[in-house]
């Protein structure tokens, strides 16, 4: 947490570039590397990619995302999901015919109130 005496950190080489812009009345993209920088009121409307480690991300700054980091809008960890280990805990439902009216089970499961057709009977 940075302390409100000394304001928000901002790296020159961002700000320079944001005010040339702001001056210019100009809307054009902007790479940085500064993830630490706090974005600012004089940043909203801007475009500004954000580099993750990987790639730059595009960020298009809003009045909401003033006093964030940049950092913040660009993730460096993408989630693929847990492992296939875990899926073997989850109960599986007994295979059998629908129950009449679609009662006695989770919701979309039991036949939706119609009950099944029935088997032809074999002589």
């Amino acid at each position: 947490m940075r302390s409100v005496k000394k304001g928000p950190f901002i790296d020159d080489h961002l700000m320079k570039a944001i005010l040339a812009m702001n001056a210019k009345n100009e809307k054009k993209i902007h790479k940085t590397w500064s993830r630490r920088s706090t974005i600012t009121p004089e940043m909203v409307g801007h475009t500004i990619a954000v580099h993750n480690g990987k790639k730059f991300i595009p960020v298009y700054l809003t009045e909401n995302m003033v006093g964030h980091k940049l950092g913040e809008f660009a993730p460096t960890r993408i989630f693929k999901g847990h492992s296939a280990a875990g899926s073997k805990d989850k109960a599986v439902l007994p295979a059998g015919p629908p129950t009449p009216g679609g009662g006695g089970g989770p919701a979309g499961a039991g036949g939706g109130g119609a009950p099944a057709p029935a088997p032809p009977k074999a002589s």
